[in-house]
């Protein structure tokens, strides 16, 4: 059996790239600095953590759909998909990372006001960590994973270069929205989503068992959900 299997590969290649564009689309009103996103979360406080949660939960999904990818690109080019994986891999990572140093800023904004976090936000943007040395994956991920899904015949030569507009998609903490953020997002849901919808198809249906065991499984999941926000 392969991890993700299809079920899970195939729901994350359509989710994680719709979850990417709508986190986008819901904060392309604001501006794109670090300022005027710390702003807007002041004035639009619900909208703004909800466009960044939509991001983040579309980047951590995306650890999946990456994942299924690679696993049909590994058939007939083993090594491209290798390193395809691994640089995508740790640029999701890096996306995590900031999304929650993202988190933090937000609080500030309600403990200390606008002017108060933007100054601690400024004060600390340019420390070195570890994803200061690996942030080029972020970008050159991608480019490299289009390559790779066109020479495996995964992805024709129009998705590959649609895959490839994510590498566009500009990287750091709180980054707003612009015109390639748009592209980038819009580009992976056109390489993705029909290649998700395929994965599914492929899939045999689940049985009266399988849906029995779900229901449990997933309150189960549920309830653990809400408890961990108590600790």
């Amino acid at each position: 059996m392969r991890f993700p299997n299809g079920w899970v590969g195939g729901a994350a290649l359509v989710a994680g790239p719709v979850l990417l564009l709508v986190g986008t689309a819901l904060r392309s009103p604001f501006h794109f600095f670090f300022p005027d996103q710390l702003r807007a979360v002041a004035e639009h406080p619900a909208l703004m953590k909800a466009a960044y949660t939509a991001f983040l939960a579309g980047n951590v999904v995306m650890w999946a759909a990456v994942a299924c990818l690679v696993q049909r690109i590994g058939v007939r080019r083993p090594r491209w998909a290798a390193w395809a994986g691994v640089l995508v891999t740790i640029g999701l990572f890096a996306r995590t990372f900031h999304a929650g140093v993202d988190h933090a800023a937000f609080t500030a904004v309600e403990h200390l006001g606008v002017r108060g976090a933007t100054e601690l936000v400024a004060k600390g943007y340019g420390e070195l960590h570890l994803f200061s040395f690996l942030s080029f994956t972020i970008m050159s991920g991608w480019f490299v994973l289009a390559i790779a899904a066109y020479l495996s015949g995964v992805l024709g030569r129009v998705r590959a270069v649609a895959l490839a507009t994510m590498g566009s998609l500009p990287l750091g903490v709180l980054k707003g929205t612009e015109v390639l953020s748009i592209v980038g997002t819009v580009g992976l849901c056109i390489a993705l989503v029909p290649l998700g919808i395929h994965v599914i198809g492929q899939q045999p249906k689940p049985t009266r068992r399988n849906v029995l065991t779900a229901v449990p499984v997933a309150l189960g999941l549920g309830a653990l959900a809400v408890l961990s926000t108590l600790g």
